[in-house]
């Protein structure tokens, strides 16, 4: 699981930082060093910099790689300096360590490793003139490129951007960021490393879950589709009946390791999907004028057959069908936890275990909406037939009465448990 802060989250993290703990060139040094220890380094290097801070992230690289006896050329777009990139650029100029300003003619093959120094996270619109220049000569070369923070040209936000420098290493700073992994990044980043430097996010950070193999059971020699269990996708009308068949057609159920998928659509739906859904096994459900009814033998006997449910694809907005997927949630959400307690390796997954936590609390709190709102219908439903004056207005304005969820006894069970 990785914590992904977003730019505004990392900016506002970083101002604190600087203002609780530690002063600004001390964290821009501490950056630099992060990535200089990170590189498996490949003499001659080039550091192309910017004007912001990312460059002074390049100019303590520069120092690093004097100390360490790598020689290192800074290509500057501009002499203009941020202040703390200023003060750095100083000491490069103090260890002479040489550096030029980017032109036409310079000649970025001569190294074998190149720095994108250019803009960090808070880059954001297009990238022109010089700069547009010098990141397109950087991603004709055969170096081994390294971008620090972000890929220049690539929004941390939103991971897009039109001209973006290429990396074979891309090394974040303090916490990735959306832009990371989101639209272009894979496209322009080989392989991308976080280092931290002593951040603390003071908002709440989005997390990322990665596949993680050992977290499914593995499969055995001898076996067949009914050993890895049934999915049920459940949905389709007569008015909307592509969504269903698109979910089917997808096949994603058996991709992820499900032995068998069955497709539930209404009666009607049936006949026009077993010509075109080859590998799924069609269950016709009960209907009304195309839609799904409400069924508790039918979608309890689904239930219990089942592993998993898809729900709601294509099956409209009726009373009827809203009922239909309470009682599917409440059959599948309390089966959910037998099924992780028989896989050891699954429940001790950090992941499955949060997700148990969270699916427990958000349980009681359906629960209490759902009560919440039964006892608001059944109020309703009293009061349309107060005589006389309620009586008369629902009447006149054709008012009707309106069905309660239903929940399942074992779903009531639940609800009176302890809340974490």
């Amino acid at each position: 699981m990785k914590e992904i802060l977003s730019v505004e989250n990392m900016r506002q993290s970083d101002a604190h930082t600087i203002a609780t703990e530690v002063p600004s060139p001390q964290l821009m040094y501490r950056a630099g060093k992060a990535v200089a220890d990170a590189v498996e380094w490949r003499a001659p290097v080039g550091i192309v910099c910017g004007y912001g801070n990312n460059a002074g992230d390049g100019y303590v690289i520069a120092l690093e790689l004097k100390k360490r006896g790598i020689e290192c050329t800074l290509l500057l777009l501009e002499e203009r300096f941020s202040p703390d990139g200023r003060f750095y650029f100083d000491k490069c100029i103090e260890e002479n360590i040489p550096y030029e300003i980017c032109t036409d003619s310079t000649d970025l093959s001569r190294f074998s490793t190149l720095v994108d120094c250019i803009f960090g996270t808070g880059f954001s619109g297009e990238v022109r003139s010089i700069a547009k220049e010098a990141i397109e000569k950087y991603n004709n070369t055969e170096a081994y490129k390294i971008s620090v923070d972000i890929n220049s040209g690539l929004s941390g936000d939103t991971g897009m951007g039109e001209t973006v420098c290429l990396s074979d290493l891309t090394c974040s700073i303090g916490s990735f960021k959306p832009g990371h992994f989101l639209n272009r990044a894979k496209d322009v980043m080989k392989s991308k490393v976080n280092l931290d430097i002593g951040i603390e996010p003071i908002y709440t950070p989005y997390h990322l879950y990665e596949p993680d193999a050992s977290a499914f059971p593995t499969r055995q020699n001898f076996s067949n589709k009914s050993t890895y269990g049934y999915v049920a996708l459940v949905g389709g009308s007569k008015k909307y009946s592509g969504a269903i068949r698109l979910a089917a057609m997808a096949n994603a159920s058996m991709r992820a390791g499900a032995g068998v998928a069955m497709l539930a659509v209404p009666e009607s739906l049936a006949p026009m999907m077993m010509p075109e859904i080859l590998e799924a096994t069609v269950y016709p459900l009960s209907e009304s004028e195309g839609s799904i009814i409400f069924n508790e033998n039918e979608l309890s006997e689904l239930c219990r057959r089942t592993k998993s449910i898809a729900f709601g694809m294509g099956i409209g907005l009726s009373d009827e069908e809203r009922n239909s997927l309470s009682l599917s949630l409440d059959r599948g959400m309390g089966r959910l936890f037998p099924q992780v307690e028989a896989y050891p390796e699954l429940k001790a997954h950090a992941a499955i275990a949060d997700a148990m936590q969270q699916n427990n609390y958000l349980q009681k709190e359906i629960t209490a909406a759902r009560a919440l709102y039964n006892d608001t219908v059944n109020q309703w439903n009293r009061d349309i037939f107060d005589w006389p004056t309620k009586m008369i207005v629902a009447a006149k304005e054709g008012y009707t009465t309106r069905i309660p969820f239903t929940a399942s006894a074992e779903v009531k069970e639940r609800a009176r448990e302890v809340f974490f």
